[in-house]
């Protein structure tokens, strides 16, 4: 199989790493000093799960050079899922599928928006992995998951050729998911939970899960959440709270996400398509969200900081 990976951060790089690894025809979108990076010494990835090295690369930053390709992983942030499909257009042809791996549950409609709906699967992922430096990719603790699957649930050959192949490729694990809107609500879940609350209070996950009141914003951005979900029709299990509750507490206590990370330092962040899309998509159904309203416009002056589109007095 063809594929591009369109976006060769720590998510398109450790995963397209991993497919070249496993023998696929492979090859990165990229820019900057980590594409020219990769060109002249290769993908260096480093991986609890063992390190390896893609030399040579196939890495460009023109998708028009690339041509038609089987399948497009995207790796790109959230915020730039749209931009992304109007620029992978000359590498989609006719049986072409496209991947999403984003935070949230919008990339796929924004995906489809552009490209067509029968050019896009449902996907999420987890893992801890970043970008160590230009052509370098540090891989650490979370063991590598993702789940894929049409956005009508139904068996396909693309979606079983797709799974036979992350199957042979090391270092991944395959999440059964019957329903991806499930599974890409019980993400959305998890990361907007944990990076909300971590966010708003400036604090890792064994300070605000024990004590009483940030405990209890964090239970109720759960419950507001699988509202929006069950009035959108998707089948979230009425325990799920319960098991991301359990998992709050079989977190290192020092744990914190990458998008709390970059909100507390002052970089754009993926608010928009976390606490944001509880709060849009939750008014489309008439579900009111107040704890993550107050996250998200707590957390929103700092965003627009970050972006270039307010200043605060010196």
């Amino acid at each position: 199989m063809r594929i591009a990976i369109f976006g060769t951060g720590g998510i398109g790089g450790y995963f397209g790493g991993r497919l070249a690894q496993a023998g696929e025809d492979v090859v990165f979108i990229g820019r900057g000093d980590h594409l020219q990076a990769m060109r002249t010494n290769g993908l260096r990835v480093d991986s609890v799960k063992g390190d390896f090295v893609i030399k040579p690369v196939q890495a460009t930053d023109d998708p028009g050079q690339v041509g038609i390709v089987d399948m497009i992983l995207v790796g790109v942030k959230a915020w730039q899922v749209t931009e992304a499909a109007q620029a992978m257009r000359p590498m989609v042809g006719p049986h072409t599928f496209v991947l999403p791996l984003q935070n949230g549950v919008e990339a796929h409609s924004q995906l489809a928006a552009v490209l067509g709906a029968e050019h896009v699967l449902g996907g999420f992922c987890g893992l801890m992995v970043f970008i160590a430096g230009p052509g370098h990719i540090r891989h650490a603790a979370v063991d590598p998951f993702m789940g894929f699957g049409e956005l009508d649930n139904r068996p396909s050959e693309r979606v079983e050729r797709l799974s036979q192949i992350f199957s042979r490729a090391q270092g991944i694990r395959l999440q059964n998911t019957p329903d991806i809107h499930v599974g890409l609500w019980r993400k959305l879940l998890q990361i907007t939970a944990s990076t909300g609350v971590g966010a708003v209070t400036r604090a890792p996950i064994g300070i605000y899960r024990s004590l009483p009141g940030t405990r209890r914003m964090f239970e109720e951005v759960l419950k507001e959440i699988c509202n929006v979900a069950w009035a959108r029709k998707i089948g979230l299990p009425q325990e799920e709270v319960g098991k991301i509750l359990a998992l709050l507490d079989s977190m290192p206590p020092g744990f914190t996400t990458s998008i709390q990370r970059d909100i507390m330092n002052g970089r754009p962040s993926e608010l928009e398509a976390l606490n944001g899309a509880v709060l849009r998509l939750g008014k489309e159904v008439g579900v009111e969200t107040p704890v993550n309203a107050f996250i998200y416009y707590s957390l929103l002056p700092g965003e627009m900081r970050a972006r270039g589109q307010i200043q605060f007095p010196a």
